[in-house]
């Protein structure tokens, strides 16, 4: 027999997830339409001035606000018929500068919502979901997830904790990035370190394509060049740096993207690894950001990589044990855990 009061407890629980799996398009449309952005530092607001504001239909703005406020992303005041988004809301929401921003990762709902049917077919027939068929608003989603928090501590903190690292960039290093998507992380790199020359490659044509107009918006392109390349065969040798960031695990191979880095690199030189700060034990990942990994894993992650046919299909959360023991195959056995944050590990990789 079930114990009734556990059962509402549960129920309880399930109940706000489903409402706040609801409330995550109100919540993109917020992004997209600009519509936080919009009342970040504007204090109270009617419905028609947001409207106003933004451009859209003043009864679709309304109703969106009532989500808001029904979700206390915005507080109300019924005297005088206004919202107001709250500054630390909008450290949140808004303003996609700032490290605690994490409006990107509602972006790609439409995406992984929109692949449901793939992906049960998938987890029928054992197959994959391509990254392509997600649609466009994936990679988008991704980049503008991940960019806030690359700005905040890429250049600060990763590549400082990797030994010798920042020096041989202050001279001018050759470095690859391996999964670069749109670039944010390669130019963030080339804009701190004027001497050294970057190489970006993806296997996502229209992610490249994104990644050189950033280049040359950046003002970097006499350093960065863009190529459209699968972590397996990148071209290029003699590398004092070659990174991952938050892709080696969607690789159907892994060991043949690190076989591969562990040819193209120079004698001394090493790979940054950047892998989710999460346990490969599923009952230690009982938290907000152990659970936000996992359950990308389980419909973007692992189908991505089972699309790929590879010997490996890792997941977002394998352990540290487990990636390390797939470098060290590719002949890369010095594996160190250089930084981590509250969502990243970072790892030094060398020979």
């Amino acid at each position: 027999m079930s114990d009734e009061n556990r059962v509402m407890e549960f129920l309880g629980q399930v109940v706000a997830d489903n409402a706040a799996a609801f409330a995550g398009v109100s919540t993109s449309l917020g992004v997209r339409l600009g519509l936080y952005r919009a009342m970040s530092g504007a204090g109270p607001l009617t419905s028609e001035e947001l409207a106003g504001r933004t451009g859209l239909v003043e009864r679709y703005t309304r109703e969106w606000l009532a989500a808001q406020v029904a979700g206390a992303y915005v507080l109300y005041d019924a005297e005088t018929h206004t919202y107001v988004l709250p500054d630390e809301h909008a450290a949140v929401l808004a303003d996609s500068s700032l490290p605690t921003y994490v409006g990107g990762g509602f972006t790609m709902l439409k995406a992984l919502y929109g692949a449901e049917e793939a992906l049960a077919d998938a987890y029928r027939n054992g197959g994959g979901v391509n990254w392509k068929d997600y649609g466009p608003e994936l990679a988008e989603g991704v980049a503008a997830f991940f960019k806030p928090g690359y700005d905040a501590v890429l250049v600060q903190e990763w590549l400082p904790a990797m030994d010798g690292a920042v020096a041989k960039l202050l001279r001018g290093a050759s470095v690859a990035d391996v999964g670069c998507g749109f670039g944010h992380s390669t130019v963030l790199m080339a804009k701190a370190f004027p001497e050294s020359r970057f190489r970006g490659f993806d296997f996502h044509g229209p992610s490249i394509e994104r990644a050189r107009k950033l280049a040359e918006e950046e003002g970097v392109a006499d350093r960065v060049t863009f190529e459209v390349a699968a972590a397996h065969d990148f071209p290029g040798d003699g590398y004092d740096l070659v990174t991952f960031f938050d892709c080696l695990h969607d690789l159907g191979d892994p060991g043949a993207a690190l076989r591969r880095a562990e040819k193209a690199l120079a004698d001394d030189g090493s790979c940054l690894v950047v892998e989710p700060n999460v346990s490969g034990e599923p009952g230690e990942n009982v938290n907000p950001v152990g659970r936000s990994f996992a359950s990308t894993s389980a419909v973007l992650c692992l189908p991505t990589a089972m699309a790929q046919d590879g010997p490996h299909a890792l997941g977002n959360h394998p352990g540290q044990d487990a990636l390390a023991a797939v470098a060290a195959e590719a002949g890369l056995k010095s594996w160190r855990l250089a930084v981590e944050t509250v969502t990243n590990r970072i790892y030094d990789v060398k020979r």
